[in-house]
């Protein structure tokens, strides 16, 4: 059995940035990356590649394509799956994808997805460390007609196909759809496996396809975002505490209530 599988991809800010080097320029309304600490491939995204490659262990023979959609990309990070074992990688990268919202995101992947055609299994992240969404896959599932299997924590492959484990807070479900699907994943299908030295050196000899827009036939209007975004800040912590003490545990807990009827708390 020959799969070919896709993984959706994202560069993002490192999650572990220091609070202290964490700034959003209001004006613009953008996280304005870190100086000095480069950005990482989203956690869920890797454990989607350690997913394909156990898919691909399983069945003995399929290609894995990562695909990515941004801007400025870092070929040092984004080169990470190739060095776990994905087989080939794309990079839609174009000037107006700089501020894509989920949908856009979405459109964007689908159409990659539709031009490397013949897609089997497309594998993504629950979701991605810098805004939580967790919107994309669905986005991509509706798009492309298939049938979306989330949070597995286990995937098996039939003869056209595909079995998992969905994870749940008392346990798992198990459902089965025909191929091609799409699946998300997250820590539970396993940690991402460390790069080899060979797998690195045989990433740094492979160079990363790049599209644009206008290879997918898209346009800007395509990906304009739907979503407006109308404030972005860091919240400012102006909390007070105030002690209160009594005689004892009753008075304390007398002169509490007094306060609490004073600021019309109770």
């Amino acid at each position: 059995m020959s799969l070919n599988i896709i993984v959706c991809a994202k560069q993002v800010m490192d999650p572990e940035t220091p609070m202290s080097a964490f700034n959003v320029d209001e004006a613009a309304k953008r996280v304005v990356p870190a100086q000095g600490i480069p950005p990482v491939v989203n956690g869920f995204c890797e454990n989607a590649v350690e997913a394909a490659l156990k898919v691909k262990e399983g069945v003995g023979e399929a290609t894995i394509t990562v695909i990515s959609v941004g801007n400025d990309f870092v070929m040092d990070v984004m080169k990470k799956p190739l060095s776990m074992g994905a087989d080939q990688m794309i990079l839609v990268q174009d000037p107006a994808t700089e501020n894509l919202d989920a949908l856009g995101t979405a459109t964007v992947l689908s159409k990659a997805i539709e031009k490397i055609g013949q897609a089997d299994i497309v594998i993504c992240g629950q979701q991605a460390s810098d805004w939580d969404n967790a919107h994309v896959p669905m986005g991509i599932s509706e798009m492309l007609g298939m049938a979306c299997l989330s949070e597995a924590r286990s995937i098996d492959i039939g003869e056209g196909t595909v079995t998992v484990a969905s994870s749940r807070s008392d346990g798992y479900e198990v459902f089965e759809a025909a191929t091609p699907c799409l699946i998300t994943v997250n820590n539970e299908i396993g940690e991402p496996r460390y790069p080899t030295l060979r797998g690195i050196m045989q990433a740094s000899r492979k160079t990363p396809e790049t599209w644009t827009l206008a290879d997918l036939g898209l346009s800007d209007s395509d990906v304009a975002p739907a979503l407006t975004l109308t404030e972005l800040f860091v919240p400012v912590n102006d909390r007070q505490c105030e002690i209160i003490e009594g005689e004892d545990e009753a008075d304390s807990g007398r002169l509490l209530a007094l306060k609490l009827r004073e600021e019309k708390i109770i």
